[in-house]
């Protein structure tokens, strides 16, 4: 098949070219970490630490000497913001200033209004707060959460609040947010021109991307910028019209303008990585199984009983394959792993030498060594 739209090669595309595209151009050569986030955009969080939390399994692919709760620690120093973009995670600044103000699709009520100014105004004469001043100082009681059991009223108020944009996450101490007021934000552009670039974002992160993938993640962006719920669909027909893409057994795939897919510059390289389950490579799961040929799934919050690979099986990639998965662990400060093979075990010597240098990179990166 061919490409096509603007800037787009006429050239053969296949899925062997698309998927060496999707593998060499999400793991880039290690850099420093502000580059390495700026180069992303945006970082996928999950607060399950096996072995390490997803965000630092992400991250120490693609930062030079990277060590587990680097990004937690230097987060403060860093132009980037915890907040919502398609899913929860770290955002660069620029990124969350499109997003923002942002306006819930259900106002609050009067009574909750009043919670929130006076929160703010509290927030504001501190600095930075834990939830817990919080509570101490107001103590809005509890009240039941989303998974039905019951949380302090003032920890949601603070998330709700920082959702909203009145607060951020100034820094993070033993895994617990703490906020301060929001800084004074740049004029942000108009609508179209913020969703048609927080878009583009999503598919610099996530390409190539399937047409139904990058439909789903667009919908996605109703988390981000619910103000805009019902601009998402022209924003997608825009995207659509300008993007690069080809029809690739019977699917339309999409890719950043100015990148060729096809070209050689995409190579592989000779190493075993394991990667986060919210790992961009591996993130799309519909895009998964058109390219590695089989259904991975994240297992974590599935009854034991019921895992087919685990309760965090860690994608196993050689080279351009998804070939299997590990379940890692931590025992006696040494690292202990459960791999599983799609089909068989690779038998070339290469292999298991990659796969020794994965675990020795894992167990530095873990400070097991």
């Amino acid at each position: 098949m061919t490409a096509t739209g603007p800037l787009a090669r006429q050239v053969p595309l296949t899925l062997t070219p698309l998927r060496r595209y999707a593998v060499a151009r999400s793991l880039f050569a290690p850099t420093t970490l502000p580059k390495a986030l700026q180069r992303l955009g945006f970082v996928q969080a999950d607060p399950l630490r096996a072995p390490a939390r997803a965000q630092d399994l992400t991250l120490r692919h693609r930062v030079a000497g990277y060590r587990v709760g680097d990004l937690e620690a230097r987060y403060p120093r860093l132009g980037i913001e915890e907040d919502f973009f398609v899913n929860y995670g770290f955002v660069q600044r620029e990124l969350a200033h499109l997003m923002h103000p942002r306006h819930p699709r259900k106002a609050w009520p009067d009574n909750r209004l009043a919670q929130a100014q006076e929160v703010l105004a509290f927030v504001r004469e501190r600095g930075v707060v834990r939830p817990a001043e919080v509570d101490a100082h107001f103590d809005h009681g509890h009240i039941t959460n989303w998974f039905g059991g019951r949380s302090k009223a003032s920890t949601q108020l603070l998330d709700d609040m920082h959702y909203r944009g009145l607060l951020r996450v100034a820094r993070r101490e033993g895994g617990q947010r703490l906020y301060a007021p929001c800084a004074s934000r740049p004029e942000a552009p108009g609508r179209d021109a913020a969703l048609d670039a927080l878009i583009d974002a999503i598919v610099s992160l996530y390409a190539p991307l399937p047409a139904a993938s990058l439909g789903h993640l667009v919908s996605l962006l109703s988390g981000g910028v619910p103000q805009w719920h019902d601009h998402r669909k022209t924003a997608l027909l825009r995207a659509q019209a300008r993007l690069p893409n080809a029809r690739v057994s019977g699917v339309t795939w999409y890719w950043p303008e100015g990148d060729n897919p096809a070209s050689r510059r995409y190579a592989v390289d000779e190493q075993v990585r394991l990667l986060a389950p919210f790992d961009p490579v591996v993130w799309d799961r519909r895009r998964f199984e058109l390219l590695w040929g089989w259904a991975y799934r994240f297992e974590a919050y599935t009854p034991a009983a019921q895992r087919v690979r685990g309760h965090y099986a860690l994608p196993l990639l050689w080279r351009d394959q998804v070939i299997g998965w590990a379940n890692l662990r931590v025992k006696g400060g040494v690292l202990t792993p459960d791999i599983g093979f799609v089909n068989e075990t690779p038998s070339e010597k290469a292999f298991s030498t990659a796969l020794d240098e994965e675990l020795h990179r894992m167990s530095v990166f873990l400070v097991l060594h």
